[in-house]
C-alpha cells in the first residue's frame, strides 16, 4: 500500500510513440529509402495488386511528363491557332500565304495528337477492355473524331474542321493533367519535405563510451545516440540523458518547442534545440512515427470518395450519353436534310464537344487540396471516405479520459481558511510531496508548477502509510493526506470548508486537506484535469447542430460533474473499454449518425463501430488501424476541423460536378442541333470555348478551397 492508497486514481495511460514500436524488426530508415522501398513493395505484389498500381499509374502519368508535353504541345499549337481561319476572322488578322500553307494547320495538328494525344488513348484501353469506359475514354473519343472528321473535311473541301479546337483540347486536357498531379504533389509536399529533414548520418555512441557516426539506415532498435544542439532527431527513441527543448511542429503542428527530459519520447525528424540529448532508439525505418504518417498520407492519396467515384462513374455514363445524341442527332438530321455534309459535322460536333475535361478535374483537385489543408492542421486522412462522411455526422461522442481530460490527475478545486492564501497552501502541499511519487502528489506538485509558485523548503520528509505524507516547516508538522490522516490524528473537519468538500464528495472528486500544526488550513480537490480546449470544442459542435455524448469507465458522480461543466447533452458512466462499441451501436439504432473520438488504443472496438472513427492525440502512433482520421495533437478542437474541412470539401465537390456537368447539359443539345428552327446552333468553336471556360471555372473554384478557414 502506497501514501495515498485511499484515493481515487484516474490516471490514464496512453502509449506513447517509443512503447508502441519498441521491439519491432530493424528495417532502414525513411526518406532517401523511402522511394526504393515503395517500389519494392510493388515489384513483391501479387501480379493483380501490381496490375492495379500500374493502371493506376497509367491513368494519372506522372506530373513531369505532362508538364513536358503540355509546353511542347502548346508551342506546336501557335501555327495551328495563326493559320486557322476562324482565329483570324475573330481577331482580324491575316498569315502570310505561301505554297502549301493549307497544309500548315494539318500537319501540325497531327503532331499535337501524336506527341499529346495517343497517351490519353492508351489510358483508354484498359477501360475499354475492361468494358468500364471512363474520362479517357471520353476523351479518346472527342480528339480522335476531332482529327478524323478535320482530315476528311479537308479533303472534302469544306470550311468547317476541327483543327484548332482539336488542338486546343489536347493542351487543355495536358494542362488538366498536370495541374492534377501538381496539385496531388503539393498536397503530400510537406510530408516529403519533412523525410528531408532526417539526417543522412547519426552519432552513435559505442559500448565503451566512444563515438562513431554512422548512416541512419545502419541504426538499429536499442542503439544509443548523441543529438547535439540545433541537430535533428536521426530516429523515434526515449531520452536516457540531458535536457532540451525540441521543436515538433513538422510532426504535431505544435507551435512551441516541447521539454525534453529524462523518459521523454523524441520523434525522428524533429529538431533539437539549445541542449545535448542521449537517446535510445527504439523505432527505426518503416515504423518510425514519421514513416507511419507518410503511409497514412499515401493511403489516404490512394483511397476514392463516393463523390469522386461519381465523377467517374458520370464520365461513363456520359460516354453512353454521347454516342447516344450523336446517334439521334444523325438520325434526326438525316431525315430532314437528308444525308450531307453538316449530319457529319453536327454528329462530330456532339461527339467533340461532349468531353468535359472540367469532370476530370472537380473531384482530384478538391480532394488534394483538402489533403493538403489536413495536413497543415494536424489531421491526418485514412480513408477519404471517412471525411467525406463526417458531414452527416449529427453526434459526436467523446471518450472522457485522455480525450475531453488530460489523462491524469491536477488540483481542481481549492478553498483555505481565513488567514491563508490559496498559492501559498498550494505551494506548501506541493514542498510536503515534493519526494512522493503517488498519482495525486504529482498532480499537487503539477498543479503548483502551472501557477508558477515558488516552494518553501521543507524537511524530514516521512511517508505515512495508508495515509499521506508530513514533513518539517518553520518548527511546524505539516501534513497532506485524505480522510484517514485525519482520522488517525483525531482532527475534525473545518467548519470553514464543509460546503467545498461536500460538493468535492458529490462531484466525485478526490480531497485531501493540508494540516498545519493540530489545524485544517486548507483543503484541495483532485480530479482527471479538463482539457482548456474542451468546452470552446464542444460548444462550436452545439453551434454547428450535434449532439455531443461522453463515454467514462469512471463513476456517475465524476460523468455528471464533467457534463455538467462542459455542457455535454449525454453521457454515460461506469462502462468498460469492451462495452463501449455497443453504446455506438445503440445510438445508432436511434437513427443517430455517429462519430467517435477515443485515444485509438483502447477505444478502437468503438472507434471501429462508428460512421467515422476519430483517434485524437495519436497521430505519431502508427499502431492506429482503426480510425478513419487520426488527429496528431490531443486538441478537441481539431474535432471541429474535421467536421468543418469535410463540410467545405463536399461543398466544392458538388459546386465543380455542377459546373462540369452543366455544361454538357446546355451543350450536347445546342451541338445537336435542337434549337436550330430557331436559328440557335453552337458551333464546335464556340463550343470548344465553352468547354474551356469550363475547365478554367472548376480550376480556380477548387484554389479557393484553400482560403476557408476552420472553424477552431
Amino acid at each position: 500500500m502506497n501514501d495515498h492508497a485511499n484515493h481515487k486514481s484516474h490516471a490514464h495511460h496512453q502509449q506513447s510513440p517509443a512503447e508502441a514500436h519498441a521491439g519491432h524488426e530493424m528495417h532502414p530508415a525513411p526518406g532517401h529509402h523511402q522511394a526504393t522501398a515503395m517500389r519494392r513493395e510493388i515489384e513483391q505484389a501479387s501480379p493483380a495488386k501490381q496490375a492495379a498500381h500500374k493502371a493506376h499509374v497509367d491513368h494519372s502519368g506522372h506530373e513531369q511528363m505532362f508538364q513536358r508535353r503540355f509546353w511542347v504541345c502548346a508551342l506546336l499549337s501557335l501555327p495551328v491557332l495563326f493559320y486557322s481561319e476562324m482565329i483570324q476572322e475573330w481577331f482580324g488578322f491575316n498569315m502570310p500565304v505561301f505554297p502549301g500553307s493549307q497544309w500548315v494547320a494539318p500537319l501540325f495538328s497531327i503532331l499535337v495528337f501524336a506527341y499529346g494525344g495517343i497517351p490519353f488513348l492508351r489510358m483508354a484501353a484498359p477501360e475499354l477492355r475492361n468494358r468500364q469506359p471512363g474520362m479517357m475514354t471520353l476523351i479518346s473519343l472527342a480528339i480522335s473524331v476531332a482529327l478524323v472528321y478535320s482530315l476528311a473535311a479537308l479533303f472534302l473541301s469544306t470550311r468547317d474542321s476541327f483543327f484548332w479546337e482539336l488542338v486546343t483540347l489536347i493542351d487543355i486536357m495536358l494542362l488538366g493533367h498536370w495541374l492534377e498531379m501538381r496539385s496531388v504533389r503539393q498536397a503530400s509536399g510537406a510530408l516529403n519535405e519533412l523525410a528531408k529533414l532526417l539526417p543522412d548520418t547519426a552519432e552513435r555512441i559505442k559500448d565503451g563510451g566512444e563515438i562513431e557516426e554512422t548512416p541512419v539506415s545502419a541504426l538499429r532498435v536499442d542503439d544509443r545516440v548523441l543529438v547535439r544542439p540545433g541537430s535533428s532527431i536521426p530516429a523515434d527513441g526515449l531520452v536516457e540523458e540531458g535536457e532540451s527543448d525540441v521543436n515538433e511542429a513538422m510532426i504535431t503542428g505544435e507551435s512551441l518547442p516541447v521539454k525534453k527530459t529524462p523518459g521523454s519520447a523524441v520523434i525522428a525528424g524533429t529538431i533539437n534545440g539549445s541542449g545535448s540529448l542521449r537517446l535510445r532508439v527504439t523505432a527505426v525505418g518503416e515504423h518510425t512515427a514519421l514513416a507511419g504518417i507518410m503511409r497514412l498520407v499515401k493511403q489516404a492519396q490512394q483511397s476514392k470518395s463516393s463523390t469522386q467515384i461519381l465523377a467517374d462513374k458520370a464520365a461513363g455514363w456520359l460516354f453512353y450519353i454521347a454516342l447516344a445524341v450523336a446517334g439521334l442527332t444523325a438520325i434526326a438530321w438525316i431525315v430532314a436534310t437528308g444525308f450531307n455534309v453538316e449530319v457529319v459535322a453536327r454528329v462530330a460536333t456532339v461527339l467533340v464537344i461532349a468531353c468535359p475535361h472540367a469532370l476530370g478535374l472537380a473531384i482530384p483537385l478538391v480532394v488534394a487540396i483538402t489533403t493538403s489543408i489536413g495536413a497543415r492542421n494536424g489531421i491526418l486522412v485514412r480513408d477519404r471516405l471517412a471525411l467525406e462522411q463526417a458531414r452527416w455526422i449529427d453526434t459526436v461522442i467523446f471518450d472522457k479520459t485522455g480525450t475531453l481530460t488530460k489523462g491524469e490527475f491536477g488540483v481542481v478545486g481549492m478553498r483555505t481558511v481565513s488567514g491563508w492564501k490559496e498559492d501559498q497552501a498550494l505551494a506548501l502541499a506541493a514542498a510536503v510531496e515534493g519526494d512522493s511519487e503517488h498519482t495525486i502528489a504529482r498532480g499537487i506538485r503539477q498543479s503548483a508548477e502551472e501557477r508558477g509558485l515558488p516552494l518553501p523548503k521543507v524537511e524530514g520528509f516521512e511517508a505515512l502509510k495508508g495515509r499521506g505524507v508530513q514533513a518539517n516547516y518553520q518548527g511546524e508538522t505539516v501534513y497532506v493526506g485524505g480522510p484517514r490522516l485525519r482520522e488517525s490524528l483525531g482532527i475534525s473537519p473545518a467548519e470553514e470548508l464543509a460546503d467545498f468538500e461536500n460538493q468535492a464528495n458529490q462531484r466525485g472528486h478526490s480531497l485531501v486537506n493540508l494540516i498545519f500544526g493540530d489545524r485544517i488550513v486548507a483543503a484541495l480537490a483532485l480530479a482527471d484535469v479538463i482539457r482548456p480546449e474542451s468546452k470552446p470544442a464542444i460548444q462550436k459542435l452545439h453551434e454547428m447542430g450535434m449532439q455531443v455524448v461522453m463515454l467514462t469507465g469512471d463513476s456517475w458522480s465524476v460523468a455528471k460533474a464533467v457534463a455538467d461543466e462542459l455542457a455535454i447533452d449525454q453521457y454515460f458512466a461506469e462502462v468498460l473499454p469492451e462495452h463501449k462499441d455497443q453504446k455506438v451501436a445503440e445510438l445508432q439504432q436511434q437513427g443517430r449518425r455517429v462519430a467517435m473520438v477515443g485515444d485509438g488504443v483502447n477505444d478502437a472496438p468503438a472507434l471501429t463501430r462508428a460512421d467515422v472513427g476519430i483517434a485524437i492525440g495519436s497521430g505519431t502512433d502508427v499502431a492506429v488501424e482503426s480510425a478513419g482520421i487520426i488527429l496528431v495533437k490531443s486538441n478537441p478542437l481539431d474535432v471541429v476541423k474535421i467536421f468543418s474541412l469535410s463540410r467545405a470539401s463536399y461543398r466544392k465537390m458538388i459546386q465543380n460536378l455542377v459546373w462540369a456537368t452543366g455544361y454538357n447539359v446546355i451543350a450536347l443539345p445546342l451541338a445537336a442541333g435542337l434549337l436550330a428552327p430557331f436559328g440557335i446552333l453552337l458551333s464546335p468553336a464556340v463550343g470548344a470555348l465553352f468547354m474551356s471556360l469550363s475547365t478554367i471555372v472548376v480550376a480556380i473554384n477548387a484554389q479557393f478551397l484553400r482560403g476557408v478557414r476552420l472553424d477552431a
